[in-house]
């Protein structure tokens, strides 16, 4: 299955629109940019984003890169668990 990655344009001041442009290069994802994640709390705090439903949050758009292919590595590790 193709991660799908989430973000909020409401949170793109904290440095996530050239992480989201990036990330749409990738032809493996299927990244998404929503008005709103209905996670206010977190849009105005630190860069976030969600992948296949779960929020990723980290301190900066960098360490937000790495905590999402970190995300998307277990859920490909659980997938194939599943699949065994």
């Amino acid at each position: 299955m193709r991660p799908i990655i989430e973000f909020c344009a409401s949170n793109i001041g904290h440095g996530t629109q050239a992480l989201k442009d990036k990330l749409e290069l990738n032809p493996e994802y299927d990244v998404i940019e929503y008005g709103c994640l209905n996670n206010c709390g977190e849009c105005y705090l630190r860069p976030f984003a969600m992948v296949n439903g779960e929020i990723i949050e980290a301190d900066s758009p960098a360490e937000l890169e790495e905590a999402i292919e970190t995300a998307i590595k277990e859920q490909e590790a659980w997938d194939s668990l599943e699949l065994d």
